[in-house]
């Protein structure tokens, strides 16, 4: 009885439309056609006011409790289109109860016009759950146990599984066979869907990899030549690592290349507090010599160096006196020279700057000679790891070096100019 009262009432409805439009001069055989017409266009604007209504008002109360709550959640569903999702939910229950109207002068279209509303109805649930779940992202995001982790990764994973199911739903809509049918069709193409899915899985177990092992954060600064990649990691996803290099271009990298390839991270640097200068310069080997006496003696007027040369001096003519070595010939015993002095300058001045990590290695050394000179190595860290800071530091530092060579009668090589005074 229930039934025979909604069926009378539809055709009620699309029978008194169909008659105003033939009482107003419409033809017979195109009455019917005008009349699905109109029907749609008054859905339509239904359709559309009762989604503005339902947004809005869901809008108003999401602000209103993330106003009195303070909870940020609300407020990423807001930015997510949370209301705009479940809007649409709502007319589909207005266009389900408007098919058999509308479509009552053309029955075969009834059944998959419910179809299609039916696919669109599992497309909206699953564009809802999407919206909850990148608003949980973006919540996360803002802590900072999670803001270094490639959350999006994980997204992705989730938004594929949900399509997947989702696939399986509007196949059995569509076909009105049983889920299990889906899978054993997608058993035989499972060979061409890894083909076709390969990057896709690979992202994914390197995603998984590149978190559990700690290899590369959001925000970490990487090199890798291979793909000319030198900056800070923007995003890790699924299938692509979006680094910023310095020169403000975007580099894409494939996630899983991260396990496959070698490259650099330079977090453990930013980490300790310091970075490191590894400078040489060269010298020319024939300004090494030894000191006489009186040049020792002005030597200790510099003050980096008086203490130590008075400590040293007296060690050594305590042993070139226990070899009884003939000081006539410099060459005899033990020796100051001018280059073991300005490696050792060098040493006090690092010491006692102030833009070096004292906890970290300070050291100068010597390296292999080469044809164009003796090289004198500077191994040691700042205190800071920013850029700025670093580069000027180091400047000031070899500044000071370059300048001081000529105060112990020593040459630094350079390539000679066609200007230069020989």
């Amino acid at each position: 009885m229930k039934g025979t009262r909604i069926s009378y009432s539809v055709n009620t409805i699309s029978r008194w439309t169909y008659d105003l439009l033939v009482k107003w001069g419409v033809p017979d055989s195109f009455a019917a056609y005008v009349n699905l017409f109109a029907l749609l266009i008054l859905l339509g604007i239904l359709v559309y006011v009762a989604h503005y209504v339902v947004k809005r008002f869901l809008r108003i109360v999401l602000i209103r409790i993330s106003k009195h709550s303070n909870i940020i959640f609300y407020h990423h569903l807001l930015n997510n289109r949370f209301p705009h999702y479940i809007a649409l939910s709502g007319p589909i229950i207005i266009v389900k109860a408007a098919i058999p109207i509308i479509f009552l002068d053309f029955p075969d279209l009834i059944k998959p016009m419910n179809s299609i509303t039916d696919v669109y109805f599992v497309l909206v649930v699953i564009w809802m759950i999407m919206a909850v779940i990148r608003a949980g992202g973006d919540d996360l995001r803002m802590k900072p146990a999670f803001r270094e982790k490639p959350l999006d990764s994980y997204l992705q994973v989730i938004r594929l599984i949900l399509f997947m199911i989702g696939a399986v739903e509007i196949f059995s809509n569509l076909t009105g066979q049983s889920p299990l049918a889906f899978f054993t069709t997608m058993g035989a193409i499972s060979a061409i869907l890894l083909l076709m899915f390969k990057d896709t899985i690979m992202g994914f177990v390197a995603s998984i990899q590149v978190t559990a092992n700690d290899m590369v954060r959001i925000g970490d600064w990487i090199t890798m030549p291979k793909y000319g990649a030198d900056g800070n990691v923007l995003e890790i996803n699924l299938t692509t690592v979006k680094v910023r290099n310095f020169d403000m271009t975007i580099t894409t990298i494939p996630t899983y290349s991260l396990i496959s390839d070698s490259f650099q991270n330079w977090r453990g640097m930013n980490e300790s507090g310091g970075r490191r200068i590894k400078r040489a310069i060269l010298i020319k080997q024939h300004t090494i010599r030894f000191l006489k006496p009186e040049e020792i003696e002005q030597f200790k007027k510099i003050q980096l160096l008086t203490s130590y040369i008075i400590h040293r001096q007296t060690d050594i003519d305590k042993t070139n006196k226990t070899l009884g070595a003939d000081k006539t010939l410099l060459i005899n015993g033990r020796n100051l020279t001018n280059a073991g002095l300005f490696r050792k300058y060098i040493d006090n001045y690092l010491a006692n700057h102030s833009g070096t990590n004292k906890k970290m290695t300070v050291m100068v050394r010597h390296l292999a000679p080469t044809p164009t000179g003796l090289p004198i190595e500077l191994y040691l860290f700042t205190n800071t790891t920013k850029l700025l800071d670093y580069e000027h530091i180091m400047a000031d530092i070899f500044d000071h070096v370059i300048a001081a060579a000529t105060s112990f009668d020593l040459q630094i090589y350079e390539t000679s100019a066609s200007g230069d005074v020989v």
